[in-house]
């Protein structure tokens, strides 16, 4: 079975991550802190790599990141880049 994203790129939501990230100032070790307060547990080379779309993104992950950068599940799909 081909794999959904057939690139290089094992998620698409890493630069919104980013962006988001950035503009609340935080870096990557205070965004990991800040996960882990809720249970979710990514390292900061985890988050880097996250980033630069080399690594995937679980569900719970996304529901993490989403409410400590303070946008929906959803509008992390509906600004990510077409594959």
């Amino acid at each position: 079975m081909a794999r959904i994203i057939e690139n290089e790129k094992k998620n698409l939501v890493g630069p919104i991550i980013r962006e988001k990230r950035l503009k609340k100032k935080m870096s990557q070790q205070e965004l990991s802190a800040k996960l882990e307060t809720m249970a979710i547990y990514i390292c900061r080379g985890s988050i880097s790599r996250i980033e630069d779309q080399s690594r995937t993104v679980t569900d719970i992950k996304l529901y993490g990141l989403s409410k400590i950068l303070n946008i929906s599940p959803e509008d992390f799909f509906n600004h990510a880049d077409h594959i």
